[in-house]
C-alpha cells in the first residue's frame, strides 16, 4: 500500500478527519475545509494541548484537597475513598522510612525498581529540608505535614512528565500534532496522574518511541532502559521493535537497529541497578520478591474470576500468567507478521501492554496511563478511546466505594458480585480498543494514522543509507 504525495503532505485536521469531531464542529460552522491554509499562530497544537493539560492536572490536584487537608491520615477514613482522592504518595512516604531520614532499599525495603525509589528518595529529602525551613502544615502532625510536603513535590514532578507525555506524543507522528490533545484532556489523566509515580514510565517510553520512529535506535534503548528501571513494562518494547524490524523492507539494517535498542536498553538498566544491588543486595531483590509472592489483586482478571466464582482457581495464579501471558504474546508476534502491511510500532505497543495487563496479576486505576499515549497513536479515534476511558472512569469510581466497604464492612457500598463486574466492564472497554487496533493492523486502510505518515514518521526504521521516499 502507497500514499500519495498530495495526501500525505496535508496534515490531519480534528474536524475534518475524527467523525466525532468532525460530527461537533457542525455547531461552530461546520469541518475545516480541504483546500483551507492551515494558520501560522502562536497557539499551535502543542501549545493548545500543553494549555489543557495543565487545567486538567490543576483540577486533579484540586480533587485531591479533601484528602490533602488531612494529610492523607489513616487509610480507614471512608471519606477518603468516596471522595476519590486516595494517593499512595503520602503513606509510602510515611510507611517507607522516608520521614524517619531511612535510605530506600538500604535501610528499610521498598517494592519498586530502582529509578522510581531514587526519584523517591530525592523528593523525601528536598521535602524534609523545606518543611525543616519554613514548616507549615496548620494542625497537621509534623510526620503528616511532611508528607503533605512530599506529596506536592511529588506531583509536581508527575506534571512535568504528564507534559512531557503530551508533546511526545503530539510529535511522534508529524502530520498529527493535535493528538497531543488527546492526550492532554484524558480524564485518566485528571483521575490517576499523582496516585504513584506511574508517569515517570510513561514519559519514559513516550520519549522511546518518539526517539525510535526519529531513528535514534540507541537513544531508543537507553529510555527503554530507564523506562524499566521505574517500572516493569517498558521492557516489552524491545519485543515490538524486534517485530517490527522482521516486517523491514531493510530487514538486517532494522534487525541491527532493534539489536542496538536491546544492547543500550540492557546497559542503561545495568547502569542504575548494579550499583544498588552490590550496596543493598536485599532490598534491591524486594522488588522482585515482592512482584513474585503477592497474590492476585486489586483490579485483575483473576480477582474478578476469584469474585464470581470462588473455588475456581488455585491459591496461586503465577502459572496461569505465564502461560495466558505468554499465548498473549505469541498471537501478537503471529498478527504482526502475517499482517497485509508492516504494523506500526505504536500498534504493536499498545497491543503488548494491553495483554501484559489483562494477564497481570495486578492491575491499580493508575496504570492505565501507561495506555493512553499508546492508545492514543494507535487508534486516535474520539469514539474509541470514549468507550475505553468511560469504562475506565467508572471502574475508578466503584474500585473505590469498593475499598470503602472493606475498610468499614458494617456499611457496604459495594458487593463483591458488583466489584467483579466493574473489573470485568473495565476488561470489556479494554478489549473493544484492542479490537480497534487489531482490525487496523488487518486492514490497513482502516487505519487512520497511515495516510497521514510521512517517510519521518515510517511504519518501519529508516536508514541513512537508503532513505525511502514512500510510507508502506
Amino acid at each position: 500500500m502507497s500514499v500519495t504525495p498530495q495526501r500525505r503532505a496535508a496534515a490531519a485536521a480534528p474536524s475534518r478527519d475524527d467523525p466525532v469531531v468532525a460530527g461537533l464542529s457542525e455547531a461552530i460552522g461546520g469541518p475545516f475545509g480541504r483546500r483551507a491554509a492551515q494558520p501560522r499562530r502562536w497557539w499551535g497544537p502543542v501549545r493548545v494541548a500543553l494549555l489543557i493539560a495543565v487545567v486538567v492536572l490543576a483540577l486533579g490536584l484540586l480533587a485531591d484537597q479533601p484528602c490533602r487537608a488531612t494529610g492523607w491520615a489513616d487509610r480507614a477514613d471512608r471519606s477518603m475513598w468516596t471522595s476519590l482522592c486516595y494517593s499512595d504518595v503520602a503513606f509510602l512516604y510515611r510507611e517507607r522510612g522516608f520521614a524517619d531520614g531511612l535510605l530506600a532499599y538500604r535501610d528499610s525495603l521498598l517494592e519498586y525498581p530502582v529509578l522510581t525509589g531514587a526519584v523517591m528518595q530525592v523528593t523525601a529529602i528536598v521535602a524534609g529540608a523545606l518543611y525543616d525551613a519554613f514548616g507549615g502544615g496548620g494542625e497537621l502532625a509534623p510526620d503528616f505535614a511532611e508528607s503533605v510536603v512530599f506529596f506536592d513535590l511529588t506531583a509536581g514532578l508527575m506534571a512535568l512528565c504528564a507534559l512531557g507525555v503530551v508533546v511526545a506524543t503530539a510529535r511522534t507522528v508529524s502530520r498529527r500534532p493535535w493528538d497531543g490533545l488527546l492526550v492532554a484532556a484524558s480524564p485518566l489523566l485528571l483521575l490517576s496522574a499523582y496516585i504513584n509515580w506511574d508517569l515517570l514510565a510513561v514519559l519514559a517510553t513516550s520519549l522511546a518511541i518518539l526517539a525510535w520512529t526519529r531513528d535514534r535506535p540507541v537513544l531508543a534503548g537507553v529510555l527503554i532502559g530507564l523506562g524499566t528501571a521505574t517500572k516493569l513494562y517498558p521492557v516489552l518494547l524491545l519485543g515490538v521493535l524486534v517485530l517490527v524490524a522482521l516486517r523491514s523492507p531493510e530487514r538486517r539494517a532494522a534487525l541491527r537497529d532493534a539489536a542496538l535498542a536491546a544492547v543500550a536498553a540492557v546497559v542503561a538498566w545495568c547502569a542504575v541497578n548494579l550499583p544498588v544491588e552490590w550496596w543493598a543486595p536485599e532490598g534491591w531483590r524486594q522488588f522482585f520478591t515482592f512482584n513474585a509472592d503477592r497474590a492476585a489483586d486489586y483490579g485483575s482478571t483473576w480477582v474478578a474470576i476469584g469474585l464470581l466464582k470462588p473455588g475456581l482457581l488455585p491459591e496461586s495464579v503465577d502459572d496461569l500468567v505465564v502461560v495466558s501471558a505468554a499465548v498473549l504474546l505469541v498471537l501478537i508476534a503471529a498478527l504482526a507478521l502475517t499482517a497485509p502491511s508492516p504494523p506500526r510500532v505504536t500498534q504493536l505497543a499498545f497491543l503488548a501492554v494491553a495483554a501484559f495487563l489483562l494477564v497481570n496479576k495486578v492491575w491499580s486505576p493508575q496504570y492505565s496511563l501507561w495506555l493512553l499515549p499508546l492508545a492514543v497513536l494507535a487508534r486516535p479515534r474520539v469514539r474509541d478511546l470514549a468507550i475505553w476511558q468511560l469504562a475506565e472512569v467508572v471502574y475508578f469510581v466503584l474500585l473505590w466505594r469498593y475499598l470503602a466497604t472493606l475498610y468499614d464492612p458494617s456499611a457496604p457500598l459495594l458487593t463483591n458480585d458488583q466489584y467483579a463486574l466493574a473489573v470485568l466492564l473495565r476488561i470489556a472497554g479494554l478489549l473493544w480498543l484492542v479490537g480497534m487496533v487489531v482490525r487496523d493492523i488487518r486492514r490497513p486502510e482502516e487505519d487512520p494514522v497511515r495516510p497521514f505518515l510521512t517517510p519521518r514518521d515510517a511504519v518501519a526504521p529508516r536508514h541513512r543509507h537508503r532513505r525511502r521516499e514512500e510510507t508502506p
